[in-house]
């Protein structure tokens, strides 16, 4: 990132040597593209994105979890309350394992829960990072697996209630990383009249698919497709007024009424790779990048 705030009058600005050898290098090598700007514009010249490739990559390497191999306790109890205005969040994982698991702009922060010697770490995809999740536990004893997943805090303000919404996120799987259930991106649980939004990968087909729950009933839209080929795929759940749509990279791929009058709203937060760090928690394995939520 570049900082546009002025030095005071009369101060040093000061150059650190990788900023400097990474300048001349760009200098050098001819890496700041020219661009013409028109007179009256304030469009910056563009930057080569061979230039962007010469700087530090972000810490990678294994996250420490805040529990100490037994779940945490989320906040609950209390009346709950749903979002009264639009609220965007989205996490891409790229500060490093040295930062806090923030969304974008510094918010609802994420956590590591683990069980059993379950690890996450962070890896290199593109020019940022990903989560890589527990490979997919073959143990006769499902109660000894490793498990671990990334868990926020209580926040009322994600609880679309009957609003518009979208969330999804970026996985990357194989057929060795499947089960019966591999949970993305959820808040809420289906069952046990809570209510919940849900991305999963179900089966071992590697469907993909959205999922929201009222009190008494279940929805889902699934498409007879298979996403765990080793590539990168673009999920996304989008709930109107009374459709539940999956699109998987850019495509529409099924859909699903809902009741208008269904609201989603609970006190559990969310949850990315599982729907907890307990016995049977639908563990995800392979990885995840860009997850999101968007409640208009």
């Amino acid at each position: 990132m570049f900082d546009s705030r002025r030095s005071p009058r009369g101060a040093r600005r000061r150059v650190t040597p990788l900023g400097a050898l990474v300048a001349t290098a760009a200098l050098g090598s001819g890496l700041f593209a020219a661009q013409l700007v028109h007179p009256g514009t304030t469009e910056p010249p563009r930057i080569s994105p061979q230039y962007v490739a010469l700087q530090p990559r972000p810490s990678g390497g294994v996250l420490t979890p805040t529990n100490p191999g037994f779940a945490a306790v989320p906040q609950t109890g209390g009346r709950i309350g749903v979002a009264k205005s639009p609220v965007t969040v989205r996490y891409t994982f790229d500060g490093g394992v040295n930062q806090p698991l923030t969304d974008t702009h510094g918010a609802y922060a994420l956590r590591a829960l683990a069980q059993n010697g379950g690890t996450l770490s962070l890896v290199p995809q593109g020019n940022g990072l990903a989560v890589q999740y527990p490979t997919r536990c073959t143990l006769a004893r499902e109660r000894q697996c490793p498990r671990a997943i990334l868990e926020g805090f209580r926040e009322d303000a994600l609880n679309p209630g009957t609003r518009p919404m979208r969330y999804g996120a970026s996985i990357m799987m194989t057929h060795r990383d499947l089960a019966d259930g591999a949970n993305v991106f959820q808040k809420g649980y289906s069952v046990g009249g809570v209510s919940q939004f849900k991305l999963q990968v179900d089966h071992r087909q590697g469907h993909p698919s959205c999922v929201i729950a009222g009190r008494t009933q279940i929805y889902r839209a699934e498409p007879l497709i298979d996403v765990a080929d080793g590539r990168w795929h673009n999920l996304m759940c989008a709930r109107t007024k009374d459709r539940l749509t999956l699109t998987v990279d850019g495509l529409e791929r099924a859909w699903v009424r809902l009741p208008a009058n269904l609201s989603i709203a609970n006190a559990e937060p969310l949850r990315v790779g599982g729907k907890g760090a307990g016995k049977g928690n639908d563990q995800f394995s392979g990885q995840i990048d860009n997850v999101f939520l968007t409640i208009a």
